[in-house]
């Protein structure tokens, strides 16, 4: 049973090494950078859905004194979301596709090192143990239903994220296997 915090940080580490696979790749690479970034796109779409549906607000409701910090990641999360959303659409060979990606990839960085090094240690410290664990659980769980990609103008609360959430997951999920991706 993994707790949350330690399932958040695996999906950092996940994304910082599609960062770090993209950084790698040439000038001409176009093919490559648009198969990285697709999976970047699903990664933090994933992530960001299940943290503002369920981490977020379980964090605000059970260690009050980091409501600020949790603002400050909802606010993260939607320039992100942003910036996902544009990246999907653009072709990898258009002049501002690396500067985009290596802006999302210094945002998402700064986001990471500001939840690894302050939140998180408040919000285990708060709520203990089995509390994370059961919290993991239901990120966990939450991930098989989450969207695949960003929808930067869907709600980021409760209650609202909680149904909006959900049915992007399945739109979005939808259009991929349509389209025939896995």
């Amino acid at each position: 049973m993994t707790d949350a915090i330690v399932l958040l940080k695996n999906d950092h580490k996940e994304v910082e090494r599609l960062f770090k696979q993209f950084e790698k790749l040439g000038e001409g690479a176009h093919a490559s950078k648009r198969k990285v970034v697709d999976q970047i796109i699903e990664a933090l779409s994933v992530h960001a859905a299940i943290e503002e549906m369920h981490f977020y607000p379980t964090v605000r409701k059970q260690v009050p004194d980091i409501g600020d910090e949790v603002l400050e990641g909802l606010e993260e999360h939607h320039i992100v979301k942003w910036t996902l959303s544009e990246l999907k659409d653009m072709d990898p060979e258009h002049e501002r596709f690396d500067a985009k990606v290596t802006v999302l990839i210094e945002s998402v960085r700064h986001h990471v090192e500001e939840e690894e090094g302050e939140m998180f240690p408040q919000v285990r410290e708060a709520m203990g143990r089995k509390a994370l664990q059961e919290l993991g659980e239901v990120l966990e769980s939450a991930k098989g239903g989450a969207p695949v990609e960003p929808y930067p103008k869907a709600p980021d609360e409760p209650p609202a994220n909680l149904v909006a959430g959900p049915a992007a997951g399945g739109v979005s999920r939808g259009k991929r296997k349509l389209l025939g991706h896995p």
